[in-house]
């Protein structure tokens, strides 16, 4: 494990070492989000928007992959400059091209959707007072007791909970305002969802996808797709649900402030997404 400092990161020492490592080849380089590009109340600083977007000018493959669904990821696309490309949003179960001459500028390439039913009656069972929102194969966003979060991109529409029960998801997201992070993550224990992918947040948080799909898994699709070694991929992510896309990169990068299993999962620390940890990261591949 190592711990980025400033001087490491920016500086000669690291620059010589990415030559010798090649690094004239294209990298791909996968960026969360919340936490990491972002603070906690959305922000993104000049140093992280100009980082990136050197990044992306120097002809590196650069993508979002973001438990977002789809209309609160673009914005972000936007911000750092991404015009052509990929993007992964909903926890890898989403996949976008990213073109100019495509109508809206994006196409979805691929969409993993799940039957939320079982993985809904054993959480209510369980936490019969949490929130509950899913996102549906249309992209609509269903909710139960008028469930709202800036991470859907649209807003949600109150259903009852045998609605709910009924649709196809592509995500399902869980919301306790009763429970910490620990009891919840106790309540899942006990209840042992199956058919399902689920990641605990910072909060009593819990995002669910299709059986197997994670950032991970939709980024090494998109590996695969472009052709890229897998010791040339770089991720950066600050959450549990970046565990298997950090520990799936050739250089996994956990933000500072990121919970120990984030952190054990990675191969480096930076400083924290307040000290402009990402901009960091990616000056050093330039």
């Amino acid at each position: 494990m190592t711990t980025l400092t400033e001087t490491s990161v920016a500086g000669n020492d690291d620059r010589r070492e990415n030559e010798n490592n090649n690094t004239d080849h294209k990298l791909m380089v996968a960026l969360d989000v919340d936490g990491t590009l972002v603070d906690h109340d959305g922000h993104m600083s000049a140093a992280v928007r100009e980082a990136a977007q050197a990044v992306v000018a120097a002809g590196h493959e650069v993508m979002i992959a973001t438990g977002r669904s789809l209309n609160a990821m673009l914005p972000i696309i936007e911000n750092i400059g991404i015009e052509r490309g990929y993007a992964v949003c909903c926890n890898g179960g989403v996949t976008l091209r990213l073109h100019p001459e495509l109508e809206s500028g994006y196409e979805v390439i691929h969409k993993a959707t799940f039957d939320p039913a079982p993985a809904l009656r054993a959480l209510r069972e369980r936490l019969p007072s949490a929130k509950y929102a899913l996102e549906d194969e249309d992209g609509n966003f269903l909710s139960t007791e008028r469930f709202q979060d800036p991470s859907f991109g649209v807003e949600a529409v109150g259903v009852d909970f045998q609605t709910m029960l009924e649709a196809t998801a592509v995500r399902v997201v869980v919301f306790s305002t009763d429970n910490t992070p620990e009891e919840f993550t106790e309540a899942i224990e006990h209840i042992g969802l199956a058919g399902v992918t689920y990641s605990v947040g910072w909060t009593a948080w819990l995002d669910i996808a299709a059986a197997g799909v994670t950032k991970a898994s939709a980024l090494e699709n998109l590996r695969g797709r472009l052709g890229i070694e897998p010791h040339l991929t770089v991720a950066v992510g600050d959450g549990r649900n970046d565990i298997e896309m950090l520990s799936w990169a050739g250089r996994g990068v956990a933000m500072g402030q990121a919970p120990e299993e984030v952190i054990a999962a990675a191969d480096e620390v930076t400083h924290s997404v307040f000290d402009d940890g990402a901009a960091h990261v990616l000056r050093s591949l330039l």
